[in-house]
């Protein structure tokens, strides 16, 4: 079984080079690495393209990148990572082994904010506890799902915000997701940058306006406020 990893960039200069050279294992198996540009006015591609198997470019916006990945993906397996997220060294065997062994269609890794913050330990494990009682994966949690899957369910929703808790909706009515406790290692810059307790706080915010099926252009904006 072979894995694509779909990443979708935008303006990731500063992160692109380590976040690929860190999937060559990966390459060396016979997997393939998919990065997908939104529209980058930095070096995010040029630097791409040594080091993934192939760049493409789609509109700007993370579902509508994912989904002009997944119809060039020759993987059995669709892996969705974001580019400041790093994978467990056994990545593949665990997704591999873990649908087969499980009989389950999708997933996602248990997450490992990479600040020291205490608080950090404290929002991750609740990040991973909500997810494995709700079974809703958000990005920083490297979904992955079995491409004939992601096939019948449409994709990713196309909207502005939010299209990891839609498509996780869609592909719940298809059972629930195998959650790995190996952990993915992702930034913490946005909690720190942005004050641990204010990030938290429109998370929420966010997610509650989601539910309330208001406007995702209109989370978009907050969410890219500074």
């Amino acid at each position: 079984m072979k894995l694509s990893i779909i990443i979708p960039t935008l303006n990731e200069e500063a992160a692109i080079r380590s976040a690929l050279s860190a999937l060559a294992w990966l390459q060396a198996k016979g997997h393939e690495v998919i990065v997908v540009d939104g529209g980058s006015h930095d070096n995010t591609v040029k630097l791409a393209q040594s080091l993934a198997d192939r760049v493409i470019s789609s509109a700007t916006g993370r579902a509508m990148q994912m989904n002009a990945a997944a119809k060039v993906v020759q993987g059995d397996v669709l892996v969705f990572l974001h580019a400041d997220t790093t994978l467990p060294l056994n990545a593949d065997s665990l997704i591999i082994d873990g649908l087969a062994r499980s009989g389950r269609r999708w997933g996602r890794f248990d997450v490992r904010l990479a600040g020291r913050h205490p608080s950090l330990r404290v929002i991750e494990f609740m990040m991973n506890r909500r997810s494995r009682f709700s079974g809703i994966v958000t990005g920083d949690h490297c979904l992955f799902v079995r491409r004939d899957l992601f096939y019948v369910i449409g994709g990713y929703p196309e909207i502005e915000l939010m299209e990891d808790i839609a498509i996780s909706r869609l592909l719940k009515h298809h059972g629930r997701p195998l959650c790995i406790r190996q952990q993915v290692i992702t930034s913490s810059r946005r909690w720190e940058q942005q004050g641990i307790l204010r990030t938290i706080l429109v998370m929420w915010r966010l997610r509650l306006g989601y539910f309330l099926g208001e406007n995702t252009v209109r989370l978009a904006r907050i969410y890219q406020r500074p």
